[in-house]
């Protein structure tokens, strides 16, 4: 049996059970010793089953006896991952795909349920990938494997071609973005360097220091990783920051700072100078970036314990403020796939989460300070609304442009980059100042 295998069906089954996706899979991988092409092979089978998850699932159902939820969890595993084989994964033989599935479930204590995996496989394999009539209503959910009040919440706001283009861009494999820290090294070089340990990566066209990088596998193992010369962070983090404007000798404060890929972007744009206070909720997430920062040489950030919901009068005021809240990440599911699969009540709390925290930061600004409040969720009621509220009750702020004009702008001036048009996450960045 292949190793690959046995590991995504053990991993899959922790996602089943609430696990992050992410999360799981890098644990997975950092304990086993698989060579790059296993390691590969592991995290395309977990993710084309998360992403593919509606999709497969209306194809099973099509074939078996009895409800998807009364199968045993092993063999719905299986016949997931046999079925992401077969349908999204053309370099892998039918023959293994069935023949490694009904393996699974004889090794992992289900081997009564050989039989159905064999059978509904074949068939499986047999019709090819199935979808409802494009006039049926469930027609977009299933082919784009996204709930259809989800389908509806995007149709509704951004249209339907755009619908489609943020469903289709979530399937994609999402662009490898890496900051480079241009307190140590200049991005030629670092290109240099990675090109040293195989990896290509070249400029990227939007953002001054980004690099993107093709097949570099686990980043973390790379000796310019290791050096400190990058951090990872999408594109849509980096003009978040760009958006902020910070200059060196500033004061700024970043909410939600954990992991820290923002606090150690604004560190570089600033030269290592000025103040950055990095706040988190979760006392043990500080380690990430006071980490991240000795890593990287960055010396002006001081990470701190704070509910970013509650002011606190002890925190200096600042000439700048990064607030990216807590979000239903309706914009990152091409890279955490799972959240696809949230529920409306899921996120209905959010808003007043964020209103409290963007009321709070507003709070700890300079006249004339900037305020950035950015979330990477694709859903109007976290985005605009909670700013619109926050500038309807707050007379001394207002609204201000920022970025260039080719990225994508929604109405208020504030910025929505979309997936399909903007090439990175989903998100949400809108820039507000503080009267004199």
């Amino acid at each position: 049996m292949c190793d690959a295998r046995q590991a995504a069906f053990k991993i899959l089954l922790k996602i089943d059970g609430g696990a992050f996706s992410n999360l799981t899979l890098d644990a997975a991988l950092k304990k086993e010793s698989f060579s790059r092409c296993d390691a590969a092979f592991v995290a395309a089978l977990v993710y084309t089953v998360t992403e593919r998850c509606l999709t497969i699932d209306y194809n099973l159902s099509l074939y078996l006896k009895q409800p998807i939820k009364r199968l045993a969890p092993q063999a719905l595993a299986a016949l997931r991952l046999g079925c992401a084989q077969i349908f999204f994964m053309d370099k892998v033989p039918v023959s293994a795909a069935v023949n490694e599935s009904v393996k699974l479930v004889r090794k992992n204590g289900c081997p009564h349920a050989a039989g159905v995996v064999n059978a509904v496989l074949r068939r499986a394999a047999e019709n090819g990938l199935r979808l409802p009539d494009e006039n049926d209503k469930s027609y977009q959910s299933i082919k784009y494997s996204c709930p259809q009040w989800l389908v509806n919440l995007w149709t509704d706001s951004y249209g339907s071609e755009n619908a489609k283009g943020i469903m289709s861009a979530s399937l994609g494999a999402p662009e490898n973005v890496v900051r480079v820290n241009t307190l140590r090294t200049a991005p030629d070089e670092l290109i240099d360097e990675l090109e040293k340990e195989g990896v290509k990566a070249e400029r990227h066209k939007r953002v001054k220091n980004a690099l993107i990088l093709e097949k570099a596998g686990a980043v973390g193992s790379l000796e310019a990783y290791k050096k400190g010369l990058f951090h990872v962070q999408d594109t849509a983090s980096q003009l978040c920051c760009e958006a902020l404007g910070a200059r060196g000798g500033e004061t700024v404060l970043d909410l939600c700072s954990a992991p820290g890929g923002k606090a150690f972007t604004l560190a570089q744009i600033m030269k290592n100078s000025g103040r950055i206070f990095a706040f988190d909720i979760h006392e043990k997430r500080l380690g990430l970036i006071r980490d991240g920062a000795k890593r990287l040489g960055i010396e002006n950030i001081t990470a701190a314990a704070g509910d970013a919901g509650i002011y606190d009068e002890t925190v200096p005021l600042a000439d700048r403020i990064l607030c990216d809240v807590p979000c239903s990440g309706l914009g990152v599911i091409g890279r955490k796939p799972e959240i696809r699969y949230k529920t409306p009540q899921d996120i209905d709390k959010l808003p007043e989460l964020q209103y409290f925290i963007l009321s709070a930061a507003g709070r700890y600004l300079k006249k004339g300070g900037t305020l950035v409040y950015s979330t990477c969720s694709l859903n109007p009621a976290e985005n605009g609304e909670v700013c619109r509220r926050f500038l309807s009750e707050n007379s001394d702020f207002y609204e201000v442009s920022a970025l260039s004009e080719h990225q994508r702008c929604g109405r208020d001036g504030f910025i929505t980059l979309l997936p399909h048009i903007s090439r990175c996450d989903g998100f949400f960045i809108a820039v507000m100042k503080k009267a004199d």
